[in-house]
């Protein structure tokens, strides 16, 4: 198959090709590789709640409970009480009657957008969305019409111009994964109600992020009763593994009956429930983790600044530095890692051509020397990398 090795070469040759890094994590911020250890500021663990003590102690008790494994698809073998717990506090802190669990935040979005849309429909979609939205646009075979990067005035033009025979759907990341900042689900509201259209709001990078106590995009901007659906993951600032929709209670319903991915899939093990349960109670009852996230961010976003970093504006934890070429990111990564500090480069297909970045995430984990010395590190390679091209 020569095709594959073709492929091979091609991204190899244009600074494209990627492969799994093994290391040893030792806290939220401290990883391992060949006996140094790094700074890491490239996870979504953003309350660093992965070696949280209770979190931790709760898989293992689920473990010695319920055994290692489900067993089947919740619909075929049955639950167990962690998931109705989980759920139903999910639903609690997302301010909604109820919500589901699925395996990966990617087969949440996967799921819900083919069950809810089809082929008389039409979604509207941000044209930065996760390849999870775009995926579950697809496999809906509904009439998808992608509106420019929050420009709210371009989705008004589609939805106004736009035939529709049936439903219209809004999708939208809460908070974008590569660029950091926050979709304007007011005015989305607003558009939504005026065309009588659907909202479903991705909070992937919004949970335990944004909004008041980290509830996500919905809350920060006020408009929970607003929005149909909210989609979220437990493996980014809940610190496990799965991802979830909350809603209403017959939202609920029909995505238990409908969504494919959730009925065909054998459940997520017990000391992932677990542990997810546990996250969300530690974030429920210490707000203080994410004042802390958010205080970190601001921080790094401010000396980055101050070194007239090219980052882009924002108020997240997630914070790009531009590069544009492929070839010069991957070359700031590696010196990047000499110097103790594991970024990723964020290359196409991710991201369009010629806007390749370093991808900085801060953690409510770091500290603030830690973060001192990340920025002294970027700053240096930056600058470093600017009087070699000149």
């Amino acid at each position: 198959m020569q095709f594959l090795a073709d492929y091979l070469e091609q991204v190899k040759a244009k600074n494209l090709y990627r492969q799994i890094v093994t290391y040893n994590p030792v806290s939220p911020a401290r990883v391992q590789m060949g006996g140094q250890t790094y700074l890491m500021m490239a996870s979504n663990n953003y309350l660093g709640l992965t070696h949280n003590p209770a979190v931790q102690q709760a898989a293992v008790d689920a473990i010695w409970l319920y055994g290692t494994g489900a067993g089947g698809a919740r619909l075929t073998t049955g639950t167990f009480p962690l998931f109705e717990q989980l759920e139903q506090e999910l639903a609690t802190f997302k301010e909604t009657e109820a919500a589901l669990v699925f395996n990966t935040g990617y087969m949440a979005n996967v799921g819900v957008i083919s069950a809810l849309a089809g082929p008389d429909d039409v979604i509207f979609s941000d044209e930065l969305n996760h390849a999870s939205i775009i995926d579950g646009c697809r496999l809906s075979r509904a009439q998808v019409a992608v509106y420019r990067h929050t420009d709210m005035e371009h989705l008004q033009g589609l939805l106004k111009d736009t035939a529709c025979q049936g439903k219209r759907l809004i999708i939208t990341d809460g908070v974008f994964s590569m660029d950091g900042d926050i979709a304007p689900l007011d005015t989305i509201a607003e558009l939504a109600e005026r065309y009588n259209a659907i909202i479903i709001v991705d909070d992937a990078h919004a949970t335990g992020v944004i909004g008041p106590g980290g509830k996500g995009t919905a809350a920060h901007f006020g408009v929970k009763d607003r929005v149909q659906v909210q989609i979220g993951t437990l493996s980014k600032a809940l610190g496990a593994e799965g991802g979830f929709v909350a809603g209403s209670w017959e939202l609920i319903d029909y995505i238990k009956n409908k969504a494919r991915s959730f009925i065909f899939s054998t459940a997520l093990a017990p000391g992932a429930i677990a542990a997810a349960l546990a996250a969300l109670r530690e974030l429920s009852s210490r707000p203080e983790l994410v004042t802390k996230l958010n205080e970190n961010a601001q921080h790094v976003r401010n000396l980055l600044k101050a070194g007239n970093m090219p980052v882009l504006d924002g108020i997240t934890p997630i914070i790009p530095v531009m590069v544009e070429e492929a070839d010069e990111a991957v070359w700031m990564t590696s010196e990047l890692k000499k110097q103790g500090i594991i970024i990723t480069a964020i290359r196409p297909p991710t991201v369009p051509v010629g806007t390749s970045r370093l991808r900085l995430t801060v953690t409510a984990a770091h500290e603030r020397d830690e973060l001192d010395a990340a920025v002294d590190a970027i700053n240096m390679v930056v600058k470093q990398f600017r009087r070699t091209v000149r």
